[in-house]
């Protein structure tokens, strides 16, 4: 397996609030993380911060996940303690009042992915079947087209795109979706913010995850792509190949 991170500040925003990482625990397996941080002065780089240094730490220090339960009792725990750690936080301190984050992080082994998702953050996977989206986006757009009020490309330029419905530590208890795939040699998970998705089309990204670079190079082609297209918001990815035999990875 291997994997590579990747952040951008975007063309137009004075400061990068996403954070996120590929992380590794005591049995070598990965748990790759993007948030998206919002809300108050410079607050959103905190919660996002936050986010990823708890999981972080907590990860490293895990093992025994041998299961879609283990994976998917190991997120929804740990997540639903950020979200009172970044609630109690932003309750103390005046100027982090209504911070929050999306979040998309994915536990990966050798056999299955185990991915957890609150805001707009989206997982995507590349395997023989094609490619497709396995989150669902908790803003207020995807809402308007579950609903049929709106069409798919009314919502690619709707004035609220951006209006999420749940995040990170923004109240005392948080909805999350988990999902559970099979994860086989070959077949490639992308997680990223919506300063890639709203940017790049999905053709494009699949376009680019199935050329001969690498997957450093796929990450800045794609941060590139969305900075091309206007770069509006900053732009954060992490890539995870299943690749049998490689060790010692990223």
């Amino acid at each position: 397996m291997k994997a590579v991170y990747m952040t951008d500040q975007g063309m137009v925003r004075l400061n990068n609030e996403d954070s996120g990482g590929v992380f590794i625990n005591l049995d070598g397996h990965r748990l790759a993380i993007v948030a998206d941080g919002m809300g108050g002065h410079r607050a959103g780089d905190v919660a996002s911060n936050m986010t990823v240094i708890h999981l972080k730490t907590t990860w490293e220090k895990t093992e025994g996940i041998l299961t879609a339960a283990d994976a998917e009792s190991w997120l929804k725990e740990h997540i639903l303690d950020v979200n009172i750690i970044l609630f109690e936080h932003a309750q103390k301190n005046t100027e982090c009042d209504g911070m929050g984050t999306t979040i998309v992080a994915a536990v990966c082994t050798d056999g299955f992915v185990t991915i957890a998702n609150i805001g707009d953050s989206r997982g995507y996977l590349l395997n023989e079947m094609g490619f497709k989206q396995l989150t669902e986006d908790h803003s207020l757009v995807n809402e308007l087209v579950r609903s049929g009020q709106i069409s798919k490309e009314d919502a690619e330029y709707h004035p609220h795109k951006n209006v999420v419905l749940r995040a990170l530590g923004t109240e005392e208890q948080v909805d999350m979706d988990i999902c559970t795939i099979m994860f086989e040699e070959g077949d490639r998970l992308l997680l990223c913010s919506d300063g890639l998705s709203d940017r790049v089309k999905e053709t494009e990204m699949m376009e680019i995850l199935t050329n001969d670079e690498s997957l450093e190079q796929k990450a800045s082609t794609l941060i590139s792509l969305a900075n091309k297209y206007g770069g509006k918001d900053n732009i954060t990815l992490a890539i995870v190949d299943y690749l049998a035999g490689i060790e010692g990875e990223l």
